[in-house]
């Protein structure tokens, strides 16, 4: 029982990341703005929050920097894919590239040449609200005590889809992720929705890099982010762009995250490789792909450019 707790309390650490950067490319492509940025734009709000935790020791005010620094690399997305109609994968790859080449840059202007943020003392990291209310060590301790990024990830994804679906914004990003000509003739700015859209998607995407320096692990370092943007977008296309099913994608992904750590524990005995085991997450990932990518239907629009007064 105590192994099972164990895997759903790693679970759920690993997957909390993955679902706020997921519920940012929820917001994104349902506006119809693929943004493979989300990569970029975790690391950079990785690094911020770290950064910002390492010098302030405020971990919420590092984690709303996170968040920030993400907003300003997707407002760079919306510009290029919005008002300049670039190319939505060229646009995202290119922030992929510039933002954790400024976070290594930064790291070393402020901490003396290191590419790696000073480690924050576990009183400044994001706090367990739980913590002291089971007994230390039992079963209930160990499923429930987690940092709170765990449970704001779980509200998050209520408020994305009850934004989505059950306020008169949320079926604006949708109408414009469908069929934009059809929302500019009913006087909706399609220019508009689309820069909140991806805006919101950059802050949800920089809280997850920031819920991974600041939870997860203690300090940024370039490998911290790797591929995790990536197997966010999955989890969406995986979750037929419904934050609901994405959530569930990801708690998949975390799930494969917290097994191959389980397995790898040398009280086993197993003597598994490091590096295989390290590969269950990716291969999760490309396997539900190709398992779901055909049954799953994008927003029409998803890609596609607009100039107003197109039909």
């Amino acid at each position: 029982m105590e192994d099972i707790a164990l895997i759903i309390s790693t679970t759920l650490m690993y997957a909390t990341p993955l679902i706020f950067a997921a519920l940012g490319g929820v917001f994104s492509e349902n506006s119809g703005i693929v943004n493979i940025g989300i990569e970029g734009m975790m690391t950079i709000g990785a690094f911020s929050g770290a950064a910002c935790g390492a010098l302030t020791g405020n971990p919420w005010l590092s984690f709303i920097v996170g968040g920030i620094s993400g907003a300003f690399f997707a407002l760079i997305h919306a510009i290029a894919t919005v008002s300049f109609n670039a190319d939505h994968t060229i646009s995202g790859v290119a922030i992929n590239l510039l933002a954790p080449g400024l976070a290594l840059f930064m790291s070393k202007i402020l901490f003396e040449g290191s590419t790696t943020t000073p480690t924050i003392p576990i009183e400044n990291k994001i706090p367990r609200p739980l913590n002291g209310v089971f007994e230390q060590g039992s079963v209930l301790d160990t499923l429930f005590n987690s940092y709170a990024t765990v449970f704001l990830a779980f509200i998050f994804v209520f408020l994305t889809w009850y934004v989505l679906y059950k306020t008169k914004f949320g079926l604006r990003v949708r109408a414009v992720g469908e069929h934009p000509g059809a929302a500019d003739t009913l006087g909706i700015s399609v220019v508009n929705i689309r820069y909140i859209a991806v805006i919101i998607s950059g802050i949800l995407a920089g809280f997850g890099g920031a819920a991974m320096s600041l939870a997860v692990s203690s300090s940024f370092r370039p490998t911290l982010i790797s591929g995790q943007g990536y197997i966010a977008i999955a989890a969406v296309i995986f979750g037929k762009w419904r934050p609901q099913w994405a959530m569930v994608a990801c708690l998949l992904f975390g799930f494969s995250t917290a097994m191959s750590i389980y397995l790898g524990n040398p009280t086993l005995g197993l003597n598994v490789n490091e590096s295989l085991l390290s590969m269950i997450p990716y291969i999760v990932t490309l396997v539900i792909l190709v398992l779901f990518v055909k049954s799953s239907k994008a927003p029409a629009s998803l890609g596609n450019s607009y100039k107003k007064g197109e039909r």
